[in-house]
């Protein structure tokens, strides 16, 4: 366990290759934190609206979609995000976001995301 960033903490997981995605949600699931998945970029348009998200992680290509708008509406929420995608750049409104490449250890990514998290208040 590297900290206690996650622990009560609920975090967004949207990535379309089902083995990455189950891989992410327990990671963050062994650190106490709550997740929720989605593997469209349509879903997650309407997950981001719902209360309580602490923070997300997203691949940047989703099918035929990018996330970009994801991002956006990420960052007009106030709400952390992370990039992890085999794609080494971003442009919109996911410039800038942390970056994770594909593929990364448990530990890299629980670092970027605790790195993400601090400061942040718990939602409840």
């Amino acid at each position: 366990m590297l900290g206690q960033a996650l622990l009560g903490r609920s975090i967004l997981v949207v990535e379309d290759e089902p083995l990455i995605l189950m891989d992410l949600a327990k990671i963050f699931k062994d650190e106490g934190a709550e997740v929720t998945t989605t593997n469209t970029l349509r879903h997650a348009l309407v997950l981001v609206e719902h209360d309580g998200i602490s923070a997300a992680i997203l691949d940047h290509v989703l099918g035929n979609d990018d996330s970009s708008l994801l991002c956006l509406r990420l960052r007009e929420r106030g709400i952390p995000f992370m990039i992890y995608s085999g794609y080494k750049r971003t442009e919109g409104a996911c410039r800038g976001a942390p970056h994770l490449s594909k593929p990364a250890t448990g530990d890299a990514i629980m670092a970027e995301m605790e790195n993400l998290l601090r400061g942040a208040p718990i939602s409840n």
